[in-house]
């Protein structure tokens, strides 16, 4: 059994069972798991009690004030923010308890790198990797950004890395992560609207091609076979109709935008 350390594993969920189990088990070393929930209505919660997690219900805020807030419960200093579709590798999960080996960490906030594994393959080139995210960090050195999708961790430290990957199993059912593709570009659109964005019809058209021809070309995206290829190919749909969107809530709104 892995030495607790003081560290808080912090996550938000609705309806996450089918990957929470694995998610919470790559961090047996967490001396405490805070788990805010909006809503789910599967065996999420039944799930964390058996890693004896506290569990708070509050309604959906955004992802940004959601996980602020998850953070705000937290009883240790320092917290270990996670989604509840991703998990440490074993080489992450030695690297976060090394950072812990002799006390606390002596820099307070670290980043690793992000590995998405689609389709059965992680993958290595193209878009999204290595994607370095803050995740680890002492509660007085870093915040989650207030945006509602796309949120971040806020510093004015620049973060350490630690080797290995966070793994992101984004795609174990295709049309429940085309489902969530759509809601994301929905929030994308109303995000855009709000900053006072345009969508013209150029940059609606040129967007994806050259976000296909950015990763699959020049970043490698071919190396990761067809898995890449599909991947990078559902971006490229979602930069398309996030454009499409925004023009839309432009057009409900009697605004017009330049051809």
């Amino acid at each position: 059994m892995s030495e607790k350390l003081p560290l808080s594993l912090v996550l938000i969920t609705c309806n996450a069972a089918s990957r929470l189990r694995d998610v919470l088990a790559s961090v047996p070393f967490a001396s405490e798991i805070i788990l805010v929930d909006s809503g789910s209505t599967d065996e999420t919660a039944a799930i964390a009690a058996e890693f004896g997690a506290q569990v708070v219900h509050h309604p959906w805020a955004g992802f940004g004030p959601q996980k602020a807030h998850a953070v705000s419960l937290a009883s240790n200093d320092w917290v270990l923010c996670l989604d509840a579709d991703e998990a440490l590798s074993p080489r992450l999960a030695t690297s976060i308890q090394r950072a812990f080996s002799k006390g606390l960490p002596d820099y307070p906030v670290y980043r690793f790198a992000r590995c998405n594994v689609f389709m059965g393959r992680p993958l290595k080139h193209g878009e999204g990797y290595p994607d370095y995210n803050t995740r680890l960090f002492r509660k007085d050195a870093a915040r989650w950004s207030d945006d509602i999708v796309h949120e971040h961790v806020l510093s004015d430290l620049p973060p350490r890395t630690l080797e290995g990957d966070l793994l992101h199993y984004s795609a174990d059912d295709l049309k429940a992560y085309l489902d969530k593709q759509n809601r994301y570009t929905s929030l994308a659109a109303e995000r855009a609207m709000a900053r006072g964005e345009s969508a013209p019809l150029a940059r609606m058209l040129l967007s994806p091609v050259t976000r296909f021809l950015k990763f699959w070309l020049v970043r490698g995206g071919w190396q990761d076979g067809l898995p890449g290829f599909v991947h990078i190919a559902i971006g490229c749909q979602n930069s398309f109709m996030k454009y499409v969107k925004l023009r839309e809530l432009r057009r409900q709104a009697g605004l017009s935008d330049q051809e």
